[in-house]
């Protein structure tokens, strides 16, 4: 069965290059049919020079220049001379000391595999590379017919579909049970390219007609697919990860290309296979067909000298390009939404690291110009042309509550609305100044504020609602993306809706940053610093639906707390058993001795044993399978025994302790300084988890890796680590520790955005 590994995860990658282009643009992209696509990224007016000078290892020596000479004739020719060619000796001086200094970086850049480009000076933005060699991109493996006794029913008869068409109907039998499939929308749109599929492919083979859904049966498929994904969780842990390893064999090749010599990773090198498409709340395409991308709707690119990889065989690519003034290695059309999907570099490459480097430059250049806008936008909210007017409140949405530009949107797209599309019934007006937004963002999520806006702000919005206006008109009904965009950027090259949002996002980060005490312990720390990223993600609208093991998983921190505190109390009543006169010394040290019950601790009994024989048991399986892959021999059955018997011991012990309430350590917990350690300790661990729990539950609806990976500048995430000694690892992964390592490296704590 094929997976569908776009489905859910709706290509971010690709909407997220969208905003990053000027608004003017994004209507163009949308349009494009089968023109030449480029590569289109910001042009950045600072080089990167600006702002990390290369520092040579040695320093020039200075030369004075004498301007007279005793030997001088008359006319001063000779001093001119004597000069000329000490100038040209402190040149050529200069040029040699420079040149050793860049050969000595680039050596020890090629000694430690790593190209440092954010030291680098004068760098071209409209070449993105001069030599390219790649291996191509991974095709889908062609479709496997199901076995001939498992079929498609219609009205209870089996069906003979052609192998294109069980195909599409097998996609939609794996997803039976889901939600997806009993949507009707998703119904309808599946069944619509299901009868165009089989219609092409020549009909069934055995006769029958196919007109209703309501007639289909894909019972036997569903029921195939189930015992496949059986079958598939019933290999042990050694046969999955061998077929993972061959599978990462077979992809080594494609993980990585030769961009000017060096080695760089790539990014999505796999083409999408084909399947139903999803799409996010109520998507008007949900269950439409995406079609199988050949070799011939592919196009590469890579230098003119470079290997062409070799094509599937019996199909060849749709173009080889050699264009350098874009960074994609491959791009094809999906049938979707007719857009564009590129291969890129992975996230930790110089080109990409480059380009969000110049997306936050952007976003702080803004800093310089942001007064005269507000001062602009703040004066045209009482301009005689309406045009003016919307722009003003237009702008100021933007800016003080991040919204999205917004654009118009076809039939078949998602009712997903910004700023400039918004629409009469989206805003609700409650005197004096307070105003009501509710309608559907990004991704279908809704955007629902109840805010304080200027009164000259509240009084325009009511305006733009005035009689004849009502639901379904647009509430600026004078303005569109484009419109707005060009007036955005007399103020600043470049300047777009999305730079507001990435500039007001860091901003706001840096603000509360600024707000945080340097105290407290780790764990204090990132508490604080995720309530930060938190503000951010609200400003910016990033929700998220509670998930679904949000419960369980909230419920197993809890209960990993209270067994810290049981241990701690354990570890308390021991104390008192080796030195009783403790409790008149200090009797509110061990009041909460008495907090937990019997109850309490026979339940966390249960835990752990259930938890121990658990262990024991998958330890077992997990060393059999090692030894059988291995062709070792297999550990018997009494090892398992003799590990059950174990905590059968500790089952009799735990027992005995809640009897009498006689605490029983081990024999290297024997003294009182090393009782009091592990109570200090367990007492670090409870501050510590509950403080984790507590992050866990605030951040439950609030997605805080948008606003981290995409909108705060990572900068001001590595100046926080810095400041406050918090390891880097507790907050950026290893993933993004290698895509920001130009911001880990480029910053010391004292940076400001």
């Amino acid at each position: 069965m094929t997976t569908d590994y776009q489905g859910r995860k709706r290509d971010e990658a690709d909407e997220a290059d969208e905003e990053n282009v000027p608004l003017s643009q994004v209507s163009k992209r949308r349009k494009l049919k089968n023109e030449d696509v480029k590569d289109e990224s910001e042009s950045d007016d600072e080089s990167l020079a600006s702002i990390f000078k290369k520092k040579s290892k040695e320093k020039l020596k200075k030369v004075k220049l004498e301007e007279k000479d005793e030997d001088a004739t008359a006319d001063g020719k000779e001093t001119v001379k004597k000069v000329t060619k000490t100038s040209k000796k402190v040149k050529k001086e200069k040029k040699t000391v420079k040149d050793e200094s860049e050969q000595d970086q680039n050596d020890e850049e090629e000694e430690n595999g790593e190209y440092k480009w954010w030291e680098n000076e004068n760098e071209d933005d409209s070449i993105k590379w001069t030599t390219l060699k790649h291996n191509g991109v991974v095709i889908p493996p062609p479709y496997e017919p199901l076995p001939s006794h498992i079929k498609l029913y219609y009205d209870g008869k089996p069906v003979d579909l052609p192998p294109e068409a069980e195909e599409v109907a097998g996609f939609y039998g794996a997803m039976l049970e889901t939600d997806h499939a009993k949507n009707p929308v998703f119904q309808k749109n599946f069944f619509q390219d299901f009868l165009e599929v089989l219609k092409t492919a020549g009909g069934t083979k055995n006769g029958i007609t196919i007109e209703k859904f309501e007639k289909c049966d894909f019972t036997k498929m569903f029921d195939y697919f189930e015992l496949l994904k059986e079958e598939k969780k019933k290999l042990t842990s050694q046969e999955k990860k061998q077929i993972r390893l061959d599978r990462e064999k077979a992809e080594e090749k494609y993980k990585f290309c030769e961009l000017d010599g060096r080695k760089e990773q790539v990014g999505n090198f796999k083409v999408e296979p084909p399947g139903l498409f999803r799409g996010r709340g109520a998507h008007p395409k949900t269950g439409k067909l995406k079609r199988r991308v050949q070799p011939e709707d592919i196009i590469l690119n890579l230098d003119k000298d470079a290997p062409i990889p070799e094509a599937p065989e019996g199909h060849h690519w749709g173009e080889i390009r050699n264009d350098n003034s874009v960074q994609w290695l491959a791009m094809w059309r999906e049938n979707i939404f007719n857009s564009v999907k590129y291969v890129r570099l992975a996230a930790n490459s110089s080109l990409k690291g480059q380009s969000d480097y110049k997306k936050f430059e952007k976003a702080r250049q803004l800093k310089d110009h942001i007064d005269a806008i507000r001062k602009d936008y703040k004066k045209q909210l009482k301009s005689e042309v309406m045009l003016e007017r919307q722009k003003a409140v237009a702008i100021y949405l933007i800016d003080v509550f991040a919204l999205r530009a917004g654009g118009e949107k076809s039939e078949d797209e998602a009712d997903t609305v910004g700023c400039c599309s918004l629409r009469y019934e989206h805003v609700t007006l409650k005197p004096p100044n307070t105003v009501v937004f509710d309608f559907l963002g990004k991704d279908s999520i809704r955007f629902y504020q109840e805010v304080e806006v200027d009164k000259k702000v509240f009084k325009n919005l009511k305006i733009f609602k005035r009689p004849p206006k009502q639901p379904g008109h647009q509430l600026f009904d004078r303005l569109d993306p484009s419109t707005l965009n060009k007036h955005l950027q007399n103020y600043m090259p470049g300047l777009s809706a999305k730079v507001f949002r990435t500039y007001n996002a860091s901003k706001t980060m840096q603000d509360q940053l600024d707000l945080i005490p340097n105290e407290g312990s780790v764990a204090e720390k990132l508490l604080r610093y995720n309530a930060a990223n938190r503000t951010v993600a609200i400003l910016c609208n990033h929700q998220r639906t509670v998930t679904k093991g949000h419960a369980q998983s909230v419920q197993k921190a809890n209960d990993k707390i209270k067994e810290l505190e049981w241990q701690k109390i354990r570890l308390k009543k021991a104390l008192l058993q080796l030195e009783p006169e403790r409790l008149k010394k200090n009797p509110a040290y061990f009041e909460e001795i008495e907090d937990m019950t019997k109850e309490d601790e026979a339940e966390i009994h249960r835990r752990i044993i259930e938890r121990e024989i658990e262990k024991y048991h998958k330890k077992f399986a997990r060393e059999n399978d090692k030894r059988k892959f291995e062709k070792e021999e297999l550990l018997p059955e009494s090892q398992l025994k003799e590990w059950l018997d174990g905590v059968d011991e500790l089952k009799k012990q735990y027992k005995e302790e809640l009897k009498t309430g006689v605490v029983e350590l081990k024999p290297t917990m024997n003294t009182v300084e090393k009782i009091e350690k592990q109570i200090e300790r367990l007492d670090n661990r409870i501050q510590t988890n509950s403080i984790q729990l507590k992050d866990k539950e605030e951040n439950s609806q609030v997605s805080l890796g948008t606003s981290k990976i995409n909108y705060i500048d990572p900068r001001l995430t590595v100046v926080f680590c810095k400041k406050y000694d918090v390891p880097i690892e507790k907050i950026f992964t290893k993933t993004l520790r290698e895509k920001f390592k130009w911001a880990i490296e480029s910053v010391d704590e004292n940076w400001r955005f």
